[in-house]
């Protein structure tokens, strides 16, 4: 039974991913927006700066009606499925990584290929990501901030 409070399939997927990601010293934020309509579903942030992106499909549907996760390429060093044991793994093309999750936690099953950012686009991320997190955090902390932290 599905209660209305339960979170989608995708937070739920996500949520694991951050667990596991942490544990590999990897910080994360959820719905990282990046150019125009790209929004990614979790990026993380590594010790030494590695940008990953973790996009999280529930079902074979999902995947197939996502036509624009190309575009998330040129905003990560490695670009990551996070995927239910029960999803047809053999439709994610092979030089992407595949993290199997769930509510509790993650397992990365296959490791993405290394394609480094320019500095330039690390350096612009890195800020935004430190931004968007230190943002988030204070709207926890004060639901009415004083400032615009749009710019």
């Amino acid at each position: 039974m599905v209660r209305i409070s339960d979170p989608p399939p995708g937070q739920i997927l996500a949520r694991g991913v951050q667990r596991a990601l942490a544990g590999h010293g990897f910080a994360s934020v959820v719905e990282m927006p990046l150019k125009g309509r790209l929004r990614a579903d979790v990026m993380a942030l590594g010790a030494k700066g590695e940008v990953w992106i973790v996009e999280c499909k529930s079902s074979r549907a999902d995947f197939q009606a996502d036509r624009k996760w190309q575009g998330y390429l040129e905003w990560c060093d490695r670009y990551f499925w996070a995927v239910d044991t029960a999803f047809p793994q053999e439709v994610l093309p092979d030089d992407t990584g595949i993290i199997l999750a769930d509510g509790f936690g993650a397992e990365i099953v296959r490791e993405a290929v290394y394609a480094p950012l320019a500095p330039a686009r690390r350096k612009v991320l890195t800020l935004d990501f430190a931004r968007r997190a230190a943002t988030r955090l204070h709207g926890v902390l004060d639901p009415r901030p004083p400032f615009d932290t749009r710019r």
